[in-house]
């Protein structure tokens, strides 16, 4: 059943909101807490050992039936390229790489600011 705009809207923020608190958990090093980011990656039905374990393909199309938005898409790579600063979560910068590389290519609208972030992670 597809979901209407409205829906669509209301899950759109929501996902909105808890990538918010995982770029809060993330990107700021006194606010990580592993416990609190695998909370937050539950209300997006993820854990980090799903992160690690999961392919690239199969982590886009997890994302796309989620309904993500291309900037919410966006967001949530912004996150895992985080987490993969962490120790024993390094193998996640390839899932930012392959998810900002799947944004690039599908949603049909180069960004000079997303190729920047795959450079700076390649160059890691």
């Amino acid at each position: 059943m597809p979901v209407s705009f409205g829906m669509r809207n209301e899950e759109n923020e929501r996902i909105n909101n808890v990538l918010k608190q995982l770029v809060a958990l993330t990107f700021v090093p006194e606010n990580w807490n592993e416990g609190n980011a695998a909370t937050q990656l539950q209300k997006l039905g993820l854990s980090l050992e799903v992160l690690k374990t999961i392919s690239i393909q199969e982590l886009t199309d997890y994302l796309l039936m989620y309904h993500m938005d291309w900037a919410n898409m966006e967001l949530f790579a912004d996150v895992v390229a985080s987490l993969s600063t962490k120790a024993g979560l390094e193998l996640l910068k390839e899932k930012a790489v392959g998810t900002y590389n799947f944004i690039q290519q599908e949603s049909k609208m180069f960004s000079f600011e997303i190729m920047g972030k795959v450079n700076a992670l390649n160059k890691i």
